[in-house]
């Protein structure tokens, strides 16, 4: 092909994309506003700056970008991480972007356009007498009970422990990362399980006090939540994380954050194995 003839074959192939490229819908065009809501306890994904009372993390960042290159505004609420769902079915949120794991289970009534790498993790006080996961056997372990993560537990538990002849993991339940570290400062628990994207942030807000045990001991991906019907939505959002991606700017908000290890090479659609 000669140098003439590959331009224009690109010129022709940038115009069928353009063409194609996918539209923001109607009705937020119209209104110039993204309606999203957050669970604001998940740092550094969301969460409300102690200094400022901000709504800041890397989830805003990545929102905010995005609604920049849409042409819209964002109205933010906020809202328990059990009732993350429930906003985007009642359309109280046009997508959900707050730290929420694509899980099979919840495909059955939305999308997940997958755009960061995490996976559960035990921690323990820095003075714990714990050195490995297996130590944790027999032991009580909190979470987040509205995640995958006690599922997640249960398995590891059933994969690791019993086998050995040691007791399972005694799950405890908590109602967001905060009420588990509190739970666990408490003494109430022996460990606690979080998402490995939170825990390099806990570790700098509390300097010493916590120790990773061991690696994550399952792979998922947070997911951009849709609702099935929102196409247009979906694909106009995936397009515009896809140019974020490509020019840099999504690595730069990852890297911000102490998480450019999460990062995706490219969006996928309800591409987690669990």
């Amino acid at each position: 092909m000669t140098g003439l003839s590959h331009f224009l074959a690109l010129a022709a192939l940038a115009a069928v994309t353009s063409a194609q490229a996918a539209e923001l819908p109607a009705e937020i065009k119209q209104a110039g506003t993204l309606k999203l809501t957050v669970n604001s306890t998940y740092a550094p994904m969301e969460y409300r700056d102690p200094a400022s009372n901000e709504l800041v993390g890397l989830d805003i960042d990545l929102a905010i970008e995005l609604a920049k290159r849409l042409g819209v505004k964002i109205v933010w609420s906020e809202t328990p991480f059990a009732e993350l769902i429930p906003s985007l079915q009642t359309r109280r949120a046009d997508f959900i972007i707050s730290g929420i794991s694509d899980r099979a289970s919840r495909r059955e009534t939305a999308d997940f356009v997958d755009y960061v790498a995490t996976g559960p993790q035990f921690f323990v006080m820095a003075d714990s007498g714990a050195k490995e996961a297996t130590d944790l056997c027999g032991k009580k372990v909190g979470t987040t009970r509205s995640t995958s993560f006690p599922v997640e537990i249960e398995k590891w538990s059933k994969q690791n422990c019993e086998p050995a002849g040691k007791p399972a993991i005694q799950y405890v339940p908590g109602e967001n990362s905060i009420d588990v570290r509190n739970q666990l400062k408490q003494g109430r628990i022996d460990a606690a399980v979080q998402g490995s994207e939170t825990l390099p942030y806990a570790q700098t807000q509390e300097p010493g006090k916590y120790r990773v045990v061991g690696e994550p001991f399952a792979r998922g991906y947070q997911g951009i939540m849709f609702r099935k019907d929102d196409v247009a939505l979906r694909e106009v959002v995936t397009e515009k994380l896809s140019a974020m991606i490509a020019d840099g700017s999504y690595k730069s908000v990852l890297d911000k954050w102490g998480l450019g290890a999460n990062a995706v090479a490219q969006p996928m659609l309800n591409a987690a194995p669990q």
